[in-house]
């Protein structure tokens, strides 16, 4: 069953059906102990009326013998109470059923059997004679049968009352869920806007603030998204038409080999731009959400840090910087290699591109408090303090004379930065330059 609506309503009126059930029952015990005290009283009222008055005069021998002659029969006295009268010396003297009736009992209430039957007796004794009243159980049990009907009428009409009324009771409880049913219906991926949880009960309103968030993140996921394929589309349209017209100046020097060489540089370094500039764009959608599954494994810090720093050499040696591995600490972290490797290579990446030809890039992997500190210095500009953390987003350009980068390597560590739960940090670094530390948990 996997209707709220019908699960509600299984329940309540199962538990209905079950409190019916059991207030029946407790109805019925109830009265039927009510009803049997009130007729025991009523076999001791009539015990102390016949003392009273007496049923015919004790003492007179020829009535007591004329009462006996004129008794009822049993079967004609059935269903009424029984009065018998005894002697002080245990002498029947007069009984109301003909043939006598339940055997004398000590004075008090008593359940005896006679006849077939069982009889509520009581007996009351009194210096001049003994005078036991009885009933049939059954003619008691037949008399409480009357009343049960109006004693249950009352419950029966409660639970049909809120046999009706349940649906109904479900139905607006559940409205508010239809009413957003109806309003996520209507919108579109332009109108994300909050729902309203002002008039939810209680119980709906985490729900709502949930939803609320899920939208609100939603909203906010489609925005960069916008944002990042408008980025795209202007930062691609300038390395294209770059490669475009250094193409139509290939062609057209060709007057000198010297010519056509310079023009065929030009022509690698726009492509290399552009082939840079795609490949990065991978990176960032490949660490979008949902996009490829994050794999954390244990890993050497120190150990990913040499082999970035072993393949980025032949290029460091291209631009005359000095790459190189300061001592380092062997240290283990929990992390997806893939997505550590492209952090690593971001930052060796940015750093040789942003300093001068001469320069020093060193990259080192320490510990301290807990943390595995990856840090990657140079002595190139570096970034002032008020654009550090502009310099985080995408397609920051902070130097918009330099063609060399494209504004994601440093947008693209900080997203893996936060995908692992660490730390990112940019300050200055000795002798100038920048310097990035990335801060990762230790594993264990």
């Amino acid at each position: 069953m996997r209707s709220i609506r019908q699960r509600l309503l299984s329940w309540q009126v199962g538990a209905l059906i079950v409190a019916a059930v059991l207030e029946g029952l407790l109805t019925h015990h109830l009265a039927w102990g009510a009803f049997n005290d009130v007729r025991d009283n009523s076999l001791q009222l009539i015990a102390h009326s016949v003392v009273r008055h007496g049923v015919p005069p004790p003492g007179d021998p020829g009535a007591a013998a004329d009462a006996l002659a004129t008794s009822q029969p049993i079967s004609s006295d059935l269903g009424h109470f029984t009065t018998q009268i005894w002697s002080p010396d245990g002498r029947l003297l007069y009984s109301s059923l003909a043939g006598g009736g339940p055997a004398l009992q000590p004075p008090g209430l008593h359940v005896v059997p006679w006849g077939g039957e069982e009889w509520r007796v009581y007996t009351l004794a009194d210096p001049r004679q003994t005078v036991q009243v009885a009933v049939t159980s059954a003619d008691r049990l037949a008399r409480f049968a009357e009343f049960v009907p109006w004693l249950l009428a009352p419950l029966a009409l409660l639970v049909a009352v809120m046999w009706l009324l349940m649906p109904t009771a479900v139905n607006s409880a559940l409205a508010p869920l239809d009413a957003w049913g109806r309003d996520l219906r209507r919108r579109d991926v332009q109108h994300l806007h909050p729902v309203a949880t002002q008039a939810l009960p209680d119980e709906l309103v985490p729900l709502g603030d949930a939803l609320n968030s899920l939208l609100a993140r939603v909203d906010t996921l489609l925005n960069d998204q916008r944002a990042l394929l408008a980025d795209v589309a202007h930062e691609l349209n300038t390395p294209l038409a770059a490669i475009k017209l250094q193409a139509q100046l290939a062609r057209r020097s060709a007057e000198t080999e010297a010519q056509r060489r310079a023009a065929f540089d030009e022509l690698d370094r726009g492509i290399a731009r552009a082939t840079h500039l795609v490949a990065q764009l991978l990176q960032i959608a490949r660490l979008e959400p949902g996009v490829r599954e994050h794999r954390p494994e244990p890993l050497r810090l120190d150990r990913l840090a040499a082999e970035a720093v072993g393949s980025f050499s032949a290029r460091a040696d291209e631009r005359e910087v000095d790459l190189g591995l300061s001592p380092s600490e062997p240290l283990d972290v929990m992390g997806d290699p893939h997505d550590l490797r492209v952090l690593v290579d971001n930052l060796i990446d940015n750093a040789l591109r942003h300093t001068p030809r001469g320069s020093r890039v060193d990259v080192e992997v320490r510990a301290r408090d807990g943390w595995a500190w990856l840090a990657v210095s140079d002595n190139g500009p570096g970034i002032a303090a008020p654009d550090r953390e502009r310099a985080l987003q995408r397609f920051a350009r902070l130097r918009p004379e330099q063609t060399t980068g494209s504004g994601l390597g440093l947008a693209i560590v900080h997203q893996i930065v936060q995908r692992h739960g660490g730390q990112l940090q940019l300050d200055g670094a000795e002798g100038g330059g920048l310097r990035v530390r990335v801060g990762l948990p230790l594993r264990g």
